[in-house]
């Protein structure tokens, strides 16, 4: 079964809009999909998917947990007034100050980027992140190419790294449930501490991204195995961007008894 519950649109660092990636979800065959952009649910209501295709509204939230990232996953979420509105704004506005300081430390090393760079790559309100850092290096000549400007700019130790200052990821979880939603904890292979995952299931999350692009097999066994511990479902997702950096495109293709009981917690 093709399906894909992690993908993202120019509303937050993608390079698609919502309709196109839409389209591109139908040409591959997906049948089931989220769009899960960074901290904002804009890209709903900006496409309009066939009669045969399933979608399930989504977001990515980042977190920040032992002087690292955390994303959560919310599935099945309002797109109007929640508690979750308040919390996107904060993280937005933890975005727009972390991008400022980026910027400035670059400036500071030497480096002729300015904001404007920046928000250049970016599509008026959206969700700003490092990734359009990256798109203005690119751009301005200081990087050939996103991987090495994360590796040589962006991350720990590069001139422009900044730590982030998000809300937790047991918050996240909180507030998932709070409205209404279904948290699920994201390409749990890039955590620094698997011990989160027990952590999280004791707050509530509900389930695992267990099938992602860059799990080895013996990751996946392993996040089966988490999941079937802690009792929560497996999810399957590309974490799509921009054909140019995920060439493999959109979709995953996994067994339908695997991914059932998700789309069974999310009807």
């Amino acid at each position: 079964m093709l399906v894909d519950f992690h993908s993202h649109t120019h509303e937050s660092d993608g390079t698609l809009a919502p309709q196109a990636l839409c389209d591109l979800m139908q040409e591959r065959g997906v049948r089931v999909f989220s769009v899960t952009d960074h901290d904002t649910l804009s890209a709903y209501g900006r496409f309009d998917a066939p009669a045969a295709v399933r979608v399930v509204t989504g977001i990515e939230i980042n977190t920040t947990w032992n002087d690292g990232e955390v994303h959560v996953l919310g599935y099945r979420l309002p797109l109007g007034d929640s508690p979750l509105r308040e919390v996107l704004e904060r993280n937005r506005a933890a975005r727009r100050t972390r991008v400022g300081r980026i910027v400035q430390q670059l400036r500071d090393a030497g480096h002729d980027i300015t904001l404007e760079h920046v928000h250049a790559e970016a599509r008026h309100g959206a969700s700003l992140g490092r990734p359009h850092v990256g798109k203005a290096l690119i751009r301005l000549g200081i990087a050939p190419d996103i991987e090495t400007a994360f590796r040589s700019f962006l991350r720990r130790g590069g001139p422009g790294y900044v730590p982030s200052t998000h809300i937790t990821p047991h918050e996240a979880v909180e507030v998932i449930l709070q409205s209404g939603g279904v948290p699920v904890l994201a390409h749990p292979g890039r955590l620094k501490d698997y011990g989160i995952i027990g952590e999280l299931a004791e707050r509530g999350l509900r389930g695992l991204e267990v099938f992602y692009p860059t799990h080895e097999p013996m990751q996946t066994q392993y996040f089966r195995d988490q999941a079937r511990r802690y009792g929560l479902v497996m999810t399957a997702g590309s974490d799509f961007h921009d054909i140019r950096y995920h060439k493999r495109g959109v979709g995953f293709e996994v067994e339908e008894a695997d991914i059932r009981p998700f789309l069974e917690v999310v009807a």
